[in-house]
C-alpha cells in the first residue's frame, strides 16, 4: 500500500495531510502546525491540540513527521507534493523536484522571502525522510498564467518585462480548489464573472472568468494588494525611496515590509484577526476599518475587470471563519446586486447571498489539489 504527503508551509503555519495514493486521493490525516515562534501549536483533525513550545518551519517537518508514523504504518510514501509559492516565468505547471529545479527555484527567494526557502527547505527534509518517493511541486503563481498583458505588466521600461519584472499573482492553489469547486457544483456560475477573495494570514483576490484567472491583487512579489497578517499590501513605491534617503538599507525595509506591517504593524497589537475582533483597543477597530476598506475597493477594481460580476466568494481563514468580516466588507455594496443573509452568515452557511450576485464561503483544500498533482504524476 502506498501513501502520498502534502506539505504545504505558509508564513505562519505548516498544513501538512496523508493521502492513500488513487486517481482521486482519500485522506487519511490531516493537520497543521500553526502560530510557528515562541508558542506553536500542533492541531491534528479530530485530536486534541498540542503545545510544541518554540517552533520554527524546520522544527515543524520534524513534528509532522512524527505526527504520521502512526498513519504510515504498513504504508510507503510513494510521492511527496509540495507548495511552492513562487514558480517565475519558467514554471506554470506541477513539476518534478529535481536538483536543477530547485536551483531555479531558490533563485526566486528574494521574491517571496517569507515562503519561498521554507517550502525549499520543506522539500530537503521531505528527501532526507523518504529519499525513494517522488518529489513533486506545485505552484501558487500557476493559476496565474496566461493573464492579459494589461494585467501582468508594469508601466516600467519594457526590458524589465522580459527579464520577468511583472505581475506574477499567488495563492493559485487555493483559486483552483474554488473554482473547481464552483465548476462541480454550479457549473453555469463556472461560466460567469467571479470574484474569489482568498483572506488569510496572506490574502489576495482573483478575478476569474469561465474558471481562468484575468487579474490579481497581487503582483511581483507576496506584498501587493490587500494588507495581511503581517505585510503591508499596496504601498506607493515613493514610501520606499523616502526611507531609502532616510538611511534604511534594502534588509531592514524588507523586514518591515514582510514582517512587522499589516494588521501586526498598523494595530501594534497582533496580527491575528480573532485578536483584533475581540480587541476594545481603537487601534484594532482602526485596523479592521482600513482592512474592510481595501478589500471593499479591491472587489470594486476586480469587478471592473471581469466587467461585471456574478458571484464573490470567501474562503481563507478569515474569509471562512470571520463572519464579522464578511458583513463589514458587504455593507453598501447593493450597487453590485450583492446583499447579504445576515443570518446565513451568522450560521456559517455556504450560501450567504440574497441578491441576484451570489455570496459564497467555499472552504478551500490546497493540500487536495497538491495530492492530485503528486496522483497524477504516479499514475
Amino acid at each position: 500500500m502506498t501513501a502520498i504527503l502534502t506539505l504545504n508551509a505558509g508564513s505562519s503555519s505548516l498544513k501538512f495531510a496523508v493521502y492513500g495514493a488513487a486517481a482521486e486521493p482519500e485522506i487519511l490525516l490531516a493537520g497543521q502546525v500553526e502560530n510557528l515562534g515562541p508558542v506553536a501549536r500542533l492541531k491534528l483533525k479530530g485530536a486534541p491540540e498540542q503545545e510544541i513550545g518554540p517552533a520554527d518551519h524546520t522544527t515543524a517537518v520534524r513534528t509532522i513527521l512524527q505526527a504520521v508514523e502512526p498513519v504510515l504504518a504498513g504504508r510507503r510514501v510513494a510521492g511527496v507534493g509540495h507548495r511552492i509559492v513562487h514558480g517565475g516565468k519558467a514554471f506554470g505547471a506541477p513539476v518534478e523536484l529535481t536538483a536543477d529545479i530547485l536551483a531555479q527555484l531558490a533563485t526566486l527567494v528574494p521574491l517571496a522571502p517569507l515562503h519561498q526557502p521554507h517550502n525549499l527547505a520543506a522539500v530537503a527534509a521531505a528527501q532526507e525522510a523518504f529519499p525513494q518517493a517522488l518529489q513533486i511541486g506545485c505552484f501558487d503563481t500557476a493559476f496565474h498564467r496566461g493573464h492579459p498583458f494589461v494585467n501582468d505588466t508594469f508601466a516600467l521600461p519594457r526590458h524589465l518585462y522580459d527579464e520577468g519584472v511583472r505581475r506574477y499573482g499567488f495563492h493559485g492553489l487555493s483559486y483552483d480548489y474554488v473554482t473547481g469547486v464552483v465548476a462541480r457544483e454550479r457549473p453555469e456560475l463556472a461560466r460567469g464573472r467571479v470574484v474569489i477573495a482568498h483572506l488569510g494570514n496572506g490574502a489576495s483576490m482573483c478575478a476569474v472568468h469561465e474558471g481562468r484567472s484575468i487579474g490579481s491583487t497581487m503582483g511581483f512579489s507576496a506584498l501587493d494588494g490587500l494588507p495581511m497578517g503581517t505585510r503591508c499590501g499596496q504601498l506607493d513605491p515613493g514610501v520606499l525611496l523616502y526611507l531609502m534617503a532616510k538611511g534604511m538599507s534594502a534588509a531592514q525595509i524588507e523586514q518591515m515590509l514582510y514582517l512587522e506591517s499589516g494588521l501586526k504593524g498598523l494595530s501594534e497589537i497582533s496580527h491575528d484577526m480573532r485578536t483584533l475582533l475581540a480587541s476594545d483597543d481603537p487601534r484594532a477597530a482602526e485596523t479592521i476599518d482600513y482592512y474592510v476598506f481595501r478589500i471593499r475597493r479591491e472587489l470594486g477594481a476586480m469587478a471592473a475587470v471581469l466587467g461585471g460580476l456574478d458571484a464573490v466568494v470567501f474562503c481563507g481563514g478569515i474569509g471562512e471563519n470571520a463572519a464579522p468580516i464578511r458583513a463589514r466588507i458587504m455593507e453598501g455594496m447593493e450597487f453590485l446586486g450583492l446583499h447579504l443573509d445576515t443570518e446565513a452568515n451568522d450560521a456559517g452557511a455556504t450560501d450567504i447571498g440574497l441578491g441576484p450576485t451570489e455570496i459564497l464561503v467555499i472552504r478551500t483544500d490546497e493540500e487536495r489539489v497538491i495530492a492530485r498533482a503528486v496522483a497524477r504524476a504516479l499514475a
